[in-house]
């Protein structure tokens, strides 16, 4: 067999949410700390988040992570987190997926009952605690980078809906945060096309309408991803959310381009948005239990620990608890004479 390329990668999910994570045939990547190695993947490499993430390899709600040599002293391990239209600066679920497999498979020492260690992210570094029994992480709790409140109850126009009121605020990502009463969804899986629809149309109307920067990291501007909020499915949780990754640019007057996939968990970095949002309405305290259920009804605690500052910015610092399973080990190969190095994506899904 000829082969251009082999990738080793471990797949695991987060409460449903897959995370691919790339642990060889990468022995590094330019830059002096994981966001310049973010930028140069995103710049000079992004064949193989494409690879990774599209067909034949992936398909629209997958996610892949690179573990890399960490840059900063205090830091285990390094990974980059590759979506499929963009390079988060940080993400819950993928955070939860790399933990999992740098234990479970002895690329980092697993200490029972706790191992803790610190990961290196491009939005900063995550500390992290895994409860682990028998070789099995059962719990990964990371303390996640200040999350804040941009925008609240913020009125946008968004076509073919008219107004919607939103929230926007920072988790690692830039979420927009509408309710889903208001546009008649109770966030279950039959929804889900609709779920998609409506959350990409807002996302569109919230990037033009309500532009953010990072005031201390300004590599992260823009409103990326949106969250849908409500009332939760099952008694132990206070709410329920839908987040939509797009997998594809929104063009206001072809409706086939408003694509995207749900998270398939509570999505970790919405949570912290959601509870950052909370806090600054006064509906949230400080060290308060709060958890948010998912589409598959899963189940994330997140946790409110300290007040800060990011620019002028009142913010949070938030804790998020989750698990992840391994799913399955894999060599992934590209022929040198495939007509598809990159994958491909195809309407009827994506």
């Amino acid at each position: 067999m000829r082969i251009a390329q082999m990738i080793q990668a471990v797949d695991a999910h987060a409460c449903g949410e897959p995370g691919r994570v790339i642990v060889g045939g990468v022995l590094d990547v330019p830059g002096a700390t994981m966001f310049d190695k973010m930028q140069y993947l995103q710049n000079h490499a992004d064949g193989l988040r494409k690879r990774m993430l599209r067909e034949p390899r992936g398909y629209p709600a997958a996610n892949c992570n690179l573990i890399l040599p960490p840059t900063h002293p205090d830091a285990d391990a390094g990974y980059v987190i590759m979506e499929q239209t963009e390079y988060p600066g940080m993400s819950g679920t993928n955070t939860i997926c790399v933990t999992t497999v740098l234990l479970e498979t002895g690329m980092i020492l697993m200490k029972e009952p706790v191992t803790e260690l610190t990961l290196e992210s491009p939005a900063g570094l995550i500390r992290v605690r895994a409860e682990c029994v028998n070789g099995k992480v059962r719990s990964v709790t990371f303390q996640n980078v200040p999350a804040f409140a941009v925008h609240l109850d913020a009125k946008i126009e968004v076509p073919h809906l008219g107004a919607v009121t939103v929230d926007v605020a920072y988790g690692g990502m830039f979420y927009v945060i509408a309710d889903a009463a208001a546009l008649g969804l109770r966030l279950t899986p039959d929804e889900g096309r609709d779920i998609v629809r409506l959350s990409e149309m807002i996302k569109a109307a919230a990037q033009e309408q309500l532009p953010v920067v990072h005031p201390e990291q300004p590599g992260f501007a823009g409103i990326t991803i949106a969250e849908l909020s409500g009332p939760p499915s099952r008694p132990d949780a206070h709410l329920k959310n839908a987040v939509t990754v797009s997998t594809g640019k929104l063009d206001w007057d072809r409706p086939s381009t408003w694509t995207g996939a749900i998270d398939r968990s509570p999505c970790g970095t919405g949570t912290c948005a959601k509870m950052a949002a909370l806090y600054a309405k006064g509906k949230l305290g400080l060290n308060e239990d709060f958890r948010h259920e998912g589409i598959l009804g899963t189940l994330f605690t997140g946790r409110l620990i300290a007040e800060t500052k990011v620019g002028d910015y009142r913010a949070v610092i938030p804790t998020l608890s989750g698990q992840a399973w391994i799913t399955g080990i894999s060599s992934y190969v590209v022929d040198p004479e495939d007509p598809f190095p990159d994958g491909f994506t195809v309407g009827d899904i994506w």
